[in-house]
Formats: C-alpha cells, structure tokens, sequence
C-alpha cells in the first residue's frame, strides 16, 4: 500500500499522541518512520484521496500536533510515496540536507501575507496624484459624460495608474516588513493580490512581526491586508530538495491562500 507522508523530523521526535488519525475516511492511524537520525511521521494512503475539507484539516492537524513537540519539514498535502522503503531510502540519502533545514526551521513559524487595493481608496489617490486623469474626468463630467473614446481613455488612464501603484505598494509592503521576519518567500503571482508573501519568523517574536503588520495597514490604509498563521514552515522547507523522491503531490496549497 503506498504511504502518505505529512512531515520530516528528527528521530529524537517524541511519540505523537496514541491513536491519532490522519488523512482518509476512516482517518488512516499516524505511525512515525525512523531511519539514522531522522524519521517521518506517514500513515497509509487512502485511495482516490482529494483536497476534501476533512482531509484538509486532518493534515494540519497531525502537523500542529507534531509541530507544537518539535520541529518538523511539512509536506504539502498530498504527498504520496510507493511504500515506506522508498520514504527511509531517502531518509538516508538527503540525511544532511534534512538535518540541516531541521537546525534552521527550529522554532520558527510560517506568517503568509496577502495583499489588495481597497478599490475606492486608491481610486481616489489616483485621482488626486494625477492631473491628467482629473482633467479627463472633469471634461467628460462637463459634457455629459464623454464620448465613448473619452470613456475609454480615461477607463485606460486609470488603469495603468493603477497598474503602477500595485507594484510601488508590494515594494512598500516588503519594505516595511521584512526587517520583523527571519527569512521571505515571495509566492507566485495570482489575480486579485498586488502581493502574496510567506514569512518566517521566530515563534518567541511573533508579536513584533504582528505589530509591524499593524502598524503597515495604518500607514497605508487603501490596502487591505490578510495574514494566515501561525502555520508550519511550508514555504521554506524548499520542496524541489525536500520532498522524498518518488512522491505524488496533489499541488494543494495548505498554507491558507485564499
């Protein structure tokens, strides 16, 4: 039976809790996989598995579960490998990568930041910051509206300027918090956020990280800003090394995006 993975730690791990379940319907009980120094915390894979909201939530559970004793890598869900030789087969091969990213991510949690434009107020910056975008909204005003050509120009003035600010807020964004956090991933582009970034910070720090979140919607207002975590290190475990070999990843994003 193929082996589902939630996580890497090290072999001094303590136990999880007796009887705790994981992914599957009924939940697949969650065993620990040793090998040298380190292990990995599996169960068996149940067939047809998919991004259910059970299934979900019973992977971040096994790793707050894991995560809240000692440092673990997590695996994004869905990470499936052919059978338990093939998980401690790479354990021992990529034993030093894994040792050291366990040394690094000790005690640090994951923040994800996600950030948009609060649609009126930056309208009206954008307004206010150009002159020529006023003088195009005020002479379509004055003649009832515009012609449709007018409509258009001022509909593709806006939009570029908008365009522009996405970029300069992100960049103000990063400026005024990646000096609270220990490492930054930026996360792929994607319609709707000017800015998706994932920050690892110190668990004993966290509220520093979190003021200076505060603080950066209070000096920039026509932004809206979400932030999900804690959570574990997802985005530094650097999966392209990471992941054991010969796993099947769903591609599903735990880290709360949305």
């Amino acid at each position: 039976m193929s082996t589902y993975v939630y996580g890497i730690a090290a072999n001094a791990h303590p136990a999880l809790p007796e009887g705790m379940g994981g992914v599957g319907d009924p939940p697949r009980p969650v065993r620990i996989l040793r090998e040298g120094e380190l292990a990995a915390i599996v169960s068996d894979a149940p067939e047809g598995l998919r991004p259910k909201r059970r299934d979900l939530l019973a992977h971040q559970n096994v790793l707050s579960e894991a995560g809240a004793a000692a440092c673990v890598l997590p695996m994004r869900f869905g990470s499936v490998a052919p059978d338990e030789n093939s998980i401690t087969g790479v354990l021992a091969e990529r034993a030093e990568h894994y040792k050291e990213r366990l040394r690094a991510l000790e005690g640090r949690v994951e923040y994800n930041l996600k950030a948009n434009h609060v649609e009126e107020a930056v309208l009206h910056q954008v307004m206010a910051q150009s002159p020529d975008i006023r003088g195009l909204a005020e002479a379509n005003r004055q003649s009832g509206g515009g012609s449709y050509d007018d409509k258009i120009r001022l509909g593709e003035l806006v939009a570029a300027a908008v365009k522009a600010r996405e970029a300069d807020d992100a960049a103000a964004l990063r400026s005024a918090l990646d000096s609270a956090a220990e490492d930054v991933s930026v996360g792929p582009e994607s319609t709707g956020w000017l800015a998706n970034v994932s920050y690892l910070v110190d668990r004993e720090s966290a509220e520093r990280f979190l003021a200076a979140v505060e603080q950066a919607r209070k000096d920039m207002p026509h932004l809206e800003v979400r932030v999900n975590g804690p959570l574990p290190p997802y985005s530094f475990v650097e999966p392209g090394q990471a992941e054991p070999a010969g796993t099947v990843a769903s591609g599903t994003d735990t880290t709360g995006a949305g």
